[in-house]
């Protein structure tokens, strides 16, 4: 990726992608009662460029290949907070949500036309209707944050998706509305919180502040292993960096509904794929 803003082909990655896989992600066994809860995963989501790096991409399907497809995908976007909680339209159709500006004209044409999710968005309402009021909006399809690491991950576009908004950018708040989404993946759904690992833009004008970013992510990894839910909570004050991986908590509170939504945190957390890109780390993380 020479310039991320000018690519010579605009998605052009993501387009060999689905020639190559297309088959492999159709034929995807689907999951099965006997294969137990699915995990809960945290992605680091990126934007439109992601579309252009063949690697992450790739990283992106190879993970979703190593689980069975699920029955659903319930999934948190760093870029929607609104209260009360609320939910993303499920008709079949439903236009994607192009949140993002500056970008070749290509990727606001791109389509992720997944299928009906209305059963999928009947369940979670029914899963939150002791705990929360829910709103559905029924004209807002997936943002960038769930449609592009689902067109990765799930090219053949065969599972219904639904999009949460977070209540706030509370940590405890998006760790308790994982709790409340937790029993969704003994039926075989999955739960993601889509974010980033570390949300930088000041590196990309200093490339020299890289180290506070890898601090900030190695710090993340060590938290996440000791399950010290607490201290991921408190990332502000205790996480090295944070003001420079993270000036703004939207693109890390995700992480935080993932650990909700675990059954026991510190225990059968694996990373999938972790490494710098433009400065960031795009660590990307499931949880047993």
């Amino acid at each position: 990726m020479s310039d991320p803003f000018n690519p010579a082909v605009p998605a052009g990655a993501y387009d060999d992608l689905v020639a190559a896989v297309l088959p492999q992600a159709r034929a995807q066994r689907v999951w099965e009662p006997s294969d137990g809860p699915l995990p809960s995963l945290f992605v680091s989501h990126g934007a439109p460029p992601t579309l252009d790096d063949p690697a992450w991409l790739r990283d992106l399907f190879d993970w979703g290949q190593k689980m069975p497809k699920p029955r659903g995908i319930v999934i948190v976007s760093a870029h929607w907070e609104n209260a009360p909680l609320a939910i993303s339209g499920s008709a079949p159709g439903t236009e994607l949500y192009y949140d993002f500006g500056g970008f070749h004209p290509r990727y606001y044409s791109l389509q992720y036309r997944s299928p009906d999710a209305t059963a999928l968005a009947h369940q979670v309402a029914g899963t939150l209707a002791d705990t929360t009021p829910l709103h559905q909006f029924v004209n807002r399809g997936l943002d960038h944050g769930a449609f592009i690491p689902m067109m990765a991950m799930y090219p053949a576009a065969d599972v219904p998706v639904i999009q949460l908004s977070m209540p706030s950018l509370d940590p405890s708040a998006l760790l308790k509305l994982g709790e409340r989404l937790r029993s969704l993946r003994e039926e075989g759904y999955l739960v993601i919180g889509s974010g980033f690992m570390t949300h930088s833009f000041a590196v990309f004008r200093d490339p020299r502040l890289v180290g506070h970013n890898q601090a900030f992510d190695e710090w993340a990894v060590d938290a996440m292993a000791r399950g010290d839910v607490d201290e991921l909570v408190d990332f502000r004050a205790k996480a090295p960096g944070a003001q420079v991986a993270h000036p703004t908590s939207d693109h890390f509170v995700p992480l935080l509904l993932t650990l909700g939504a675990a059954s026991a945190p510190g225990q059968g957390i694996e990373s999938a794929f972790g490494r710098i890109v433009m400065g960031n780390s795009i660590r990307s993380v499931q949880m047993a």
